[in-house]
């Protein structure tokens, strides 16, 4: 989503401060648990995306895609924690993104092309809901065996950016 190839719909982030683990370990294990629910139409693959410009180093996420649904996630070591997010997206093609660019003609084009419906969102929020569950699953098990404290729900609910707005 950092190439601009969706609409960003929710994110989420949190730093475990004390916690140390694998990047490779926690998408193995999250790609397993993603297995376990036994959703439709969901593929997983590992993508890089840059940290700044050209010449920059490479972050890894692990995506997770259903049709139009996009949902990136990252784990990574930081300082003396482990920092998780994931962003929940709608992906756009080429022309989709022009015609976004363009003041009056997005308004238009997003009411009219791509109407906002229940179903859009009620998609979207089972696909965010199926897959943040299981991030939190295995973040659960992390901090149970490593004998830390578990999320509040008020740390658990996500930032919805444009699901309502669009």
């Amino acid at each position: 989503m950092a190439k601009q190839d969706s609409i960003v719909l929710s994110h989420w982030y949190h730093l475990f401060e004390g916690m140390q683990e694998s990047t490779q370990n926690f998408y193995s294990s999250l790609e397993q648990a993603i297995n376990s629910r036994n959703l439709k139409d969901i593929k997983t693959s590992r993508i890089d995306y840059k940290e700044g410009g050209v010449f920059s180093a490479k972050r890894e996420y692990l995506r997770v895609k259903r049709r139009e649904h996009l949902f990136d996630i990252c784990a990574a070591p930081y300082g003396n924690g482990f920092f998780v997010s994931w962003w929940l997206g709608e992906k756009i093609g080429f022309l989709t993104r022009i015609l976004l660019m363009i003041p009056f003609v997005n308004l238009f084009f997003m009411r009219i092309a791509r109407p906002f419906t229940y179903y859009k969102i009620d998609t979207a929020l089972m696909f965010q809901e199926s897959i943040s569950s299981a991030v939190h699953e295995v973040i659960d098990g992390i901090t149970k065996t490593k004998g830390l404290r578990a999320l509040s729900e008020l740390e658990r609910k996500p930032i919805l950016t444009n699901i309502f707005t669009r």
